[in-house]
């Protein structure tokens, strides 16, 4: 029961937007791009170790600031944003505005769903509880807003792709980073407030997701030209 509440979120996220594409994208770039995903968890977990290992000091604001701005939403957007700019940019595969949502959302979940593994069996206790209350907590909070911010990310990779204005670049990584570090900032004072981020971010991605659904609706092949 434990492990199939922690994988259950992102395979339910993960459906969502792959289903809901009407052009599907390859099975194999889409378990590649998971994988990628799943890779970046190691450096991250050792970035995010020294980072706070190195500037937390015991005080309240200051360790969240570390926690939520660099320990967590730097690092972590950073990578997952390297694999849309280093790896699906180049594949043919990416050819229209909606695939970047659909291939931000799987990395942001490969990433997610090991991270997840690790909360739930290895530091459960840690927080006072036990595996399958993590799993439970985390299924409704950390694993959507990994999902969601890789809506965000992807919505403005694509338009960056397609239109190509950096200005969109910027945006696909600014936007994530400042949710998640909001996110997780507020998670160490407030739950309520971090849990008041997570609705902004799903009311925006759902947005952001609709908006390209109904650019979708009277396309008949997907084939864009990329403009970078």
């Amino acid at each position: 029961m434990t492990l199939l509440i922690t994988i259950l979120p992102s395979i339910i996220i993960l459906a969502y937007f792959i289903i809901s594409d009407k052009f599907k994208e390859p099975r194999r770039i889409i378990a590649e791009i998971f994988l990628l995903g799943v890779v970046i968890t190691i450096p991250a977990g050792y970035l995010n170790d020294y980072i706070v290992e190195t500037f937390e000091n015991g005080e309240i604001i200051n360790d969240a600031m570390v926690g939520g701005f660099f320990a967590g939403g730097l690092v972590e957007e950073v990578l997952k944003f390297l694999i849309l700019y280093f790896f699906v940019l180049r594949k043919n595969e990416f050819n229209e505005p909606m695939d970047g949502i659909v291939y931000g959302v799987v990395a942001s979940l490969g990433f997610a769903t090991l991270e997840n593994i690790d909360y739930v069996y290895f530091h459960a206790e840690s927080y006072g509880i036990s595996s399958l209350e993590m799993a439970q907590a985390r299924a409704w909070t950390a694993v959507p807003m990994h999902g969601l911010n890789g809506c965000v990310m992807g919505f403005y990779f694509g338009l960056f792709a397609f239109k190509g204005d950096k200005k969109y670049l910027g945006y696909a990584f600014i936007l994530p980073y400042i949710f998640h570090g909001a996110y997780n900032f507020l998670l160490s004072i407030n739950f309520f407030y971090a849990l008041g981020i997570l609705i902004i971010v799903l009311i925006k991605a759902y947005l952001l997701h609709k908006n390209l659904k109904y650019l979708q609706k009277n396309k008949f092949v997907e084939d864009e030209v990329k403009r970078v």
